[in-house]
């Protein structure tokens, strides 16, 4: 499946950054600085851009400029482009740490995506989170990696953990009851699985 990778201005880790032919890369406002630093070129520079100022001109890579007051974030107007071009796998780079304001507005418009039928992960220098409708089978890691497994809206019905510390077997998270809070590996790929809603689910990094 192609990807539309995501790059925003936070704090960024090129961890897994590899975009491949038919993938869609997406530079989101001052996330165009990481992408530069990495000699990766955008198809796609986005934003109001507020942080990184007069975009550059760029032969063959797409402006899609956005006035200052608008009803969505650029993470979220990158969102919806990818989604608009027929991609279902995103990943997110420099949309974590930084403004918690806009950090928890990105794992809402993950949640919204992932509710939509898209696989969606947002990679961060410490973490990496995941949106989750269905079944997600967890990346390798040693024992005790810590994984958290939120809902994400009023309730997510149907929740199983399995490979974890802390199994659970069809259960119920709500949005006001972080019962899925610091759990950790116990298997090298724990599964995680909801029936009914949206799960947020952030897996710590070994190195971090």
């Amino acid at each position: 499946m192609a990807t539309c990778y995501i790059i925003g201005a936070g704090e960024f880790t090129p961890r897994g950054l590899a975009p491949q032919p038919g993938d869609l890369v997406i530079a989101a406002d001052g996330g165009y600085r990481h992408l530069a630093a990495q000699g990766i070129r955008p198809h796609i520079l986005l934003g109001d851009f507020d942080s990184l100022g007069e975009p550059p001109a760029l032969a063959g890579v797409e402006l899609i400029r956005h006035p200052v007051r608008k009803d969505d974030t650029d993470t979220g107007l990158a969102l919806s482009v990818g989604w608009q071009r027929g991609y279902r796998d995103f990943a997110l780079y420099g949309c974590g740490g930084g403004r918690i304001d806009h950090l928890l507005a990105n794992f809402q418009s993950m949640g919204r995506y992932a509710g939509m039928g898209a696989q969606v992960r947002l990679i961060d220098p410490v973490y990496t989170a995941y949106g989750v409708s269905g079944r997600l089978v967890l990346p390798t890691a040693k024992p005790g990696t810590l994984v958290s497994v939120f809902c994400h809206g009023q309730a997510a019905k149907g929740v199983t953990l399995r490979g974890l510390s802390y199994p659970l077997e069809d259960a119920e998270l709500s949005c006001d009851w972080p019962l899925g809070v610091s759990n950790a590996y116990e298997a090298a790929q724990p599964v995680v699985e909801v029936r009914d809603g949206v799960l947020l689910v952030l897996v710590g990094c070994e190195d971090a």
